[in-house]
């Protein structure tokens, strides 16, 4: 049954590493609680109890604006393809713009992206493993590439826009943050 760990070890590091993608929640003290998947090549575990994952521009951005109220995050990992194993590392996070000092270094560490909004770099409190029983096996296809396409074709003006028109304020109406960085 479930397990728990001061931080990432081999095994759960091994664990991540083979996952296609990944589940992050965030809640702020009132209002909805948002649970996001994420794709692409966008996490990176940087030591056992710290891990980086850059968000990419999208229809909402909820997560920046729950951080701003309540400082905490899961990020969670399903074995959907071979080993029934579920994980979740709980923490805080800090937030990072384009424009703020750390963001070269840290987005140094994924393939350059026109889109890419913030990264959030997480303190990792606690890693829990639990069976993954009754999750259901899903074969892995590939990435999407809409994503990609379309932030190439709307260009850096267009994603600037974009944020401006879409991402500013989350579905409760709260501050993302993202304002003072355009």
């Amino acid at each position: 049954m479930a397990k728990q760990f001061a931080g990432f070890e081999d095994h759960t590091r091994k664990f991540v590493e083979k996952q296609h993608m990944f589940f992050v929640g965030s809640a702020d003290v009132d209002g909805r609680v948002n649970v996001s998947p994420k794709g692409s090549d966008a996490l990176r575990i940087l030591g056992p109890n710290r891990l980086i994952w850059r968000n990419l521009t999208g229809s909402g951005n909820e997560t920046a604006a729950h951080l701003r109220g309540v400082n905490r995050m899961t990020v969670m990992w399903c074995g959907f393809e071979s080993q029934p194993l579920i994980l979740r590392a709980y923490g805080s996070a800090k937030t990072i713009h384009r424009d703020d000092a750390e963001w070269a270094e840290l987005d140094a560490h994924f393939t350059p992206h026109i889109g890419a909004r913030q990264i959030y770099d997480m303190t990792v409190e606690m890693v829990q493993t639990s069976c993954g029983y009754a999750v259901p096996y899903f074969d892995f296809k590939g990435q999407r590439d809409t994503l990609d396409k379309w932030s190439e074709t709307k260009g850096a003006e267009g994603i600037h826009d974009y944020w401006e028109e879409k991402n500013l304020l989350t579905i409760d109406n709260k501050d993302t943050g993202m304002k003072e960085h355009l």
